[in-house]
């Protein structure tokens, strides 16, 4: 997300190691496709009767291009009556900073009601108030991802909601830069890759078939990457440089007694940790791509939307970075990027038809202009992705 900066800053303000487009319809769910009644009535005429016949066929053509320039089409609607409605999008994380962001850019359009799941309901109200977004583009559910039963419990209440998933975005992330040891999820693996990566994984794996069966005219499931874990980028080469290493700490259930808290079996490293968890993220959304896109039809697509240097994901780094990072950024690298507008940018991963091709990481030019970027070798490993998703589905429960 917005490390790629962070990486950048000179070593001084770091602290070492060892310290600490289309039609808007507002609501369109009860709006419904029907023929004038003079279509209906029975004429003796001949010429009547053709009459009749050719405005029958223009009422249907004009329907149908009405159905067609639509978000959604339910199709469990009576035939000759189908319903139009808004995309249902989940975005987890979406209390503040990427998340709040893209609610908001997505709950504007009118096309879309958001699903705000987050860890913290009276917060995310609050802030989904102060951001203004209409009441009826959004409601919040309850999902703390360091909890895997927090997460079969949030699958459980959104099918009890009867809500259709049309697309899926895993945004929510920890980040501990000073921490000098681990800290744990309830079922005791180091915090950053039990959060970012493990609680995303079973989420996205238990909604799968919940994407699979919307009717939603483009289907997607987005993990947000981040530049801090390509090292072939200049940010992903600054130390501690991202490594899954044989995946052996990860084996081990990453929970620092019989193994390590790493995922390469190596000691702490709170800025690694985080690093180490989106190379997971990337990794998973390739292996979905290549186990599902085919079957099912469902894009699958990570991003990195940009350097927010002002984002609450640096709450736990020292106050001097938290103050020269933004103007480092905006002056010296020229990589700031403001929170609503890194919100624009995944709220176009979401919805925007031009960005449906599946398994790419997207990126920005200075322009704005969005383009596939290249994943580093670690990151694009498919022997390595298929590893990670068989020792994950053993943790999480799955297999």
């Amino acid at each position: 997300m917005a490390l790629q900066a962070a990486s950048l800053v000179p070593a001084a303000f770091s602290i070492p190691k060892e310290g600490r487009s289309g039609v808007s319809l507002r609501d369109s769910s009860l709006l419904g496709i029907s023929f004038p009644d003079h279509l209906k009535i029975d004429f003796s005429s001949s010429t009547l009767r053709s009459k009749r016949g050719f405005k029958q066929r223009v009422g249907a053509v004009r329907a149908q291009t009405i159905a067609t320039t639509t978000p959604a089409v339910n199709r469990a609607a009576p035939e000759g009556k189908k319903t139009l409605r808004k995309g249902s999008v989940i975005v987890t994380g979406a209390s503040s900073g990427l998340g709040l962001a893209t609610a908001k850019a997505l709950a504007e359009t009118g096309k879309w009601h958001v699903i705000m799941a987050c860890r913290d309901f009276l917060k995310a109200e609050r802030a989904a108030k102060s951001a203004g977004i209409a009441k009826e583009n959004y409601n919040i559910m309850h999902l703390d991802l360091a909890s895997l039963d927090s997460v079969r419990q949030f699958v459980d209440n959104f099918r009890r909601s009867g809500r259709p998933l049309d697309v899926l975005v895993c945004n929510a992330a920890v980040y501990y830069p000073t921490a000098k040891e681990p800290t744990f999820t309830a079922e005791g693996f180091e915090q950053s890759v039990g959060t970012n990566h493990l609680g995303h994984f079973l989420l996205s794996r238990l909604l799968l078939d919940d994407l699979n069966k919307s009717d939603y005219p483009s289907r997607r499931l987005i993990i947000v990457g981040s530049i801090t874990g390509n090292t072939n980028t200049l940010a992903g080469n600054v130390p501690p440089k991202a490594n899954l290493g044989d995946l052996r700490g990860l084996a081990g259930g990453l929970n620092g007694l019989n193994s390590s808290s790493m995922i390469d079996g190596a000691d702490f490293d709170g800025a690694k940790a985080y690093k180490d968890s989106k190379v997971c993220n990337m990794l998973t959304m390739q292996e979905f791509h290549r186990r599902y896109h085919e079957e099912t039809g469902i894009t699958f697509a990570s991003l990195y939307p940009g350097c927010i240097a002002t984002t609450g994901l640096f709450r736990e780094h020292i106050p001097l970075f938290r103050t020269l990072f933004p103007p480092f950024q905006k002056y010296i690298t020229k990589g700031y990027v403001s929170e609503d507008e890194a919100g624009e940018r995944l709220a176009q991963v979401v919805s925007d038809p031009s960005l449906t091709k599946s398994g790419v990481y997207w990126s920005w030019n200075r322009a704005s202009a969005s383009f596939e970027n290249q994943l580093s070798q670690e990151a694009s490993d498919t022997q390595k992705a298929r590893k990670v998703w068989e020792i994950s589905e053993k943790l999480v429960g799955l297999a």
